[in-house]
């Protein structure tokens, strides 16, 4: 997938819309949405597998319950407001792709739910056996039981995470902007980049963290994010604008829009580990280390200049260089306090102090994802 128009060829498409673009006043633009579900239909006539990922259970909510500052003003606000709104908007797309005689689904994760390797298997599985009996699965967050603490906290990383587990070719996020632009869009002389090769540090400082609606809780800074998630395991995400009608039938035939391209193909289990956003703690690596995990090393205690968190043996762990920069992620041979006796040591400093004989790393590169 090179470019916009390549979207028809993809085989399976996780397309996400923010809140701003399904409710405004508290209703729903059930207008737009019904000329949506017309784009979705196109999709599947086009031989594609569609999934939604859809936002609006809180702002729905938060409108029928009459919520101050749209249901967000307290967590307590927010999760009564999304228990309410949920309902609404499950009829709203059971509606809106009903008339284009599809079948729609609901299905409400937590970060759990796909942070844990088994239930992320299973939210595999029933993706893949409502896509074969030709339903749209519509995924939101489960917001009504998630915490401030215990969340995605936007459905653009939500959009990259189902993806995975989906095995998708492709994420459609529909903003409000047309895309990814080189500097804030409401400034003079901004120019919308296109393709995106890799989303490095450069690209992540043209990242405005504004955002025009005020209903969502991301922005371009979460889509970016979604976008790493995504082009890792091998799986293309554009941004495009979904303000107007028939968004990506417009997006298509246009060409506008910007497509960050698959940079790499993690293997299954690499991708959902590369994917998970909830570490338990972070190791700091001196320079040699972060060398040697360029090249495919394991990590090594010798290498390991800080340590902190409070994480057991098996939780995932952020790898960072001496300055900060995150530069991988993986699951932990110790736990913290057996980190802290042994980080800096070489192999025959750490039976010792450890009290039993050391394991041949810290984290093993079979465990260990590059970011």
């Amino acid at each position: 997938m090179q470019n916009l128009a390549d979207i028809t060829t993809a085989r399976r498409i996780v397309v996400k819309i923010g809140s701003a673009l399904l409710v405004g006043g508290g209703q729903a633009h059930e207008a737009w949405l019904a000329r949506m579900a017309g784009d979705l239909a196109l999709l599947r006539q086009a031989g594609a597998q569609v999934i939604v990922v859809s936002s609006g259970a809180i702002a729905l909510g938060a409108a029928r319950l009459a919520l101050p500052k749209g249901g967000r003003g307290s967590l307590a606000d927010a999760q009564a407001a999304a228990a309410v709104g949920q309902i609404a908007l499950a009829d709203l797309w059971s509606r809106a792709l009903g008339g284009e005689g599809i079948t729609a689904a609901q299905m409400l994760l937590t970060l759990g739910d796909l942070e844990d390797r088994r239930r992320y298997l299973n939210a595999s599985a029933t993706l893949d056996r409502l896509l074969e009996a030709g339903v749209i699965p519509v995924v939101n967050e489960n917001d009504s039981v998630a915490t401030e603490e215990i969340r995605f906290g936007d459905n653009d990383r939500l959009a990259a995470r189902v993806a995975q587990a989906a095995n998708a070719d492709l994420v459609l996020l529909l903003s409000d902007v047309d895309g990814l632009y080189d500097r804030d869009p409401r400034k003079d002389g901004a120019a919308l980049v296109p393709v995106v090769d890799a989303v490095t540090p450069e690209v992540m400082a043209m990242a405005s963290g504004a955002s025009s609606s005020g209903l969502g809780s991301g922005g371009m800074v979460s889509k970016l994010q979604a976008a790493q998630i995504a082009t890792r395991a091998g799986i293309a995400l554009a941004i495009i604008n979904g303000t107007h009608n028939a968004p990506i039938a417009k997006a298509i035939a246009e060409a506008r829009g910007t497509l960050f391209l698959a940079v790499r193909a993690d293997n299954a289990r690499k991708a959902w580990l590369g994917g998970r956003l909830a570490p338990a703690g972070e190791l700091r690596v001196d320079m040699g280390c972060a060398e040697a995990l360029r090249g495919g090393a394991s990590l090594l205690a010798a290498g390991v200049v800080g340590v902190s968190g409070t994480f057991r043996r098996g939780d995932l762990v952020s790898v960072l260089s001496t300055r900060g920069e995150r530069l991988a992620q993986g699951l932990a041979e110790y736990d913290a306090a057996e980190m802290q006796l042994i980080a800096g040591r070489r192999a025959e400093d750490q039976e010792a102090r450890l009290g039993y004989a050391p394991r041949s790393c810290v984290i093993h590169r079979d465990h260990l994802v590059l970011l």
